[in-house]
């Protein structure tokens, strides 16, 4: 990426600062692995993407601004799409790259992704609407959630959605009565008098595989509202006692009842082991877990399961020191253990679908905001030594960094102590480094946007700054806390900027206010 030569910065570390964060060789560098594949610096030292600076960006649109490059979605959408493609072509003949809706998504992102050859998934109605606007072909759409309403699954079943993710026993039930109760299960009553088409249906089930992650978003072990459990056990009493033996799982369970109804047509199973992920080895040993449960399905039960879902949760690079694996290789480790362990089992291997969103379009984008207060704090250094007379003399100085956003358009930092990193947008600077924490505007002692970062000591009120990976989690997780409007979101292509969701106004704030 493109940056201007400048003074090297002080090298001094604070002592504030997190072991993981090293003082930059150079502030204006940008690191590749963070942002889009066209964000660079001008020979003036301005940050740009698709050819676009940030200044006209701002003029245009106003801070602060996600912005999203169209191309670089593109591309990382095609890049999964090839590669697990090609990785899988002799185990399953290619794979159904499903993207996680949930990361973020609007009409122009449901349009992406069917021009690019993947498929849709949803966890909502509002999902479902969306994906509807766009004009997206119902069998390309996936429905989540654990809760799902009797409307929703109505919706879904309207649309003809390729899969509806079943997430309890509970919810089987429901799926089936309203599938029936339509009459998709009727002889004579789908297209030229055949036989309508029954509600398709795959198992979310629960490996028990710990993802190294945030508890919150580690979604395979047990004690979490997802998902079918596998552990020999969990099958209810009435299971256990009209099929024998006490090692029934609830997975087992599902299955044995979804076959047992006409208006389902079960595909297959599903598993989701959490977020953020860098290592392959959860991945691995779900995938073998699952394949082995679909192996003794088919002649316990007759069911042959021919899908299987791995679900998504790669990692990207949100700090210098995150290591995202590339698509191609994600996709060859888990094609070698599918094809092996479909070898060892003597079982045809299912088609195999993933689900990733951050991992598309989490780097694609970063927000943009404008410099506010900036105020020097005095702080204590933390004792990591042997504990001494001189303990609490020593203080550093933290910068604390204010912008025009904060929490209601990240919430990731207060959530999950997520870290982000952050660069001077509108400028270079050759000078010092000075640690900072870049904070938003509310009335929050956590309104946090990157907790450390090594900023110019030359920060000023105007400046713009950018901070990657905001694509992922959070305009989706906007609000409008002490009333700020939530911005918008703009795609760069070519040169050129649009709305793709437009920011809002006080109107709109003020919009669905009824008065005294």
């Amino acid at each position: 990426m493109g940056q201007t030569a400048s003074a090297p910065a002080s090298r001094a570390a604070s002592p504030l600062a997190p072991a993981w964060l090293d003082v930059p060789q150079d502030l204006n560098a940008l690191e590749p692995k963070m942002w889009a594949h066209d964000v660079e610096r001008t020979a003036g030292g301005e940050l740009t993407v698709g050819g676009l600076g940030v200044a006209v960006l701002k003029e245009r649109f106003g801070t602060p601004l996600f912005v999203l490059s169209e191309a670089d979605f593109r591309r990382r959408a095609r890049e999964f799409k090839d590669s697990f493609d090609a990785a899988f072509a002799d185990v399953c003949g290619g794979v159904d790259v499903y993207y996680a809706g949930k990361s973020f998504l609007c009409s122009a992102v449901a349009t992406w992704v069917g021009q690019e050859g993947l498929r849709l998934d949803t966890a909502s109605g509002g999902e479902l609407a969306v994906a509807a606007k766009a004009g997206l072909a119902g069998e390309l759409i996936g429905l989540h959630g654990n809760n799902k309403s009797d409307a929703e699954i109505v919706r879904a079943l309207d649309m003809g959605v390729g899969r509806i993710i079943v997430d309890s026993l509970d919810e089987l039930e429901r799926v089936a009565r309203i599938a029936a109760a339509r009459g998709t299960d009727t002889p004579g009553t789908g297209p030229d008098g055949g036989e309508a088409p029954r509600a398709k249906v795959m198992l979310r089930l629960t490996p028990g595989v710990h993802a190294h992650t945030h508890e919150f978003i580690a979604t395979a072990h047990e004690d979490q509202k997802f998902g079918l459990s596998l552990a020999p056990g969990t099958a209810s009493a009435g299971f256990v006692g009209e099929h024998g033996g006490t090692e029934a799982s609830a997975a087992e369970e599902a299955v044995a009842a979804a076959v047992d109804h006409d208006s389902i047509e079960l595909l297959g199973v599903h598993c989701h082991i959490g977020s953020q992920i860098f290592d392959p080895e959860g991945f691995e040993l779900a995938a073998v877990k699952l394949l082995t449960f679909v192996a003794a399905m088919r002649p316990a039960y007759g069911a042959a399961l021919p899908e299987l879902d791995l679900g998504g949760g790669y990692g990207i690079a949100y700090v210098p020191g995150d290591t995202p694996r590339p698509p191609a290789e994600i996709a060859r480790a888990l094609a070698g253990v599918v094809r092996e362990t479909c070898a060892r089992l003597g079982i045809d291997a299912p088609r195999i679908s993933i689900e990733p969103g951050r991992a598309i379009v989490g780097s694609t984008t970063f927000t943009l905001y404008e410099v506010g207060t900036i105020k020097d704090v005095v702080v204590d250094v933390p004792v990591v030594d042997v504990p001494s007379e001189n303990d609490g003399d020593e203080t550093a100085v933290r910068r604390y960094v204010s912008v025009d956003g904060g929490m209601s358009d990240n919430a990731r930092p207060v959530l999950y102590d997520a870290d982000y990193s952050v660069a001077l947008a509108s400028r270079t600077s050759s000078a010092s480094a000075q640690l900072s924490r870049v904070v938003g505007k509310h009335c929050e002692s956590g309104d946090i946007v990157v907790r450390d970062s090594y900023l110019p000591d030359d920060v000023r009120a105007g400046d713009l700054l950018a901070v990657p990976g905001t694509g992922a989690y959070c305009w989706a997780l906007s609000s409008n806390y002490n009333y700020l409007a939530r911005p918008g979101v703009v795609a760069v292509d070519g040169g050129s900027a649009r709305w793709i969701v437009r920011g809002e106004t006080e109107e709109d704030l003020l919009s669905r206010d009824m008065g005294a």
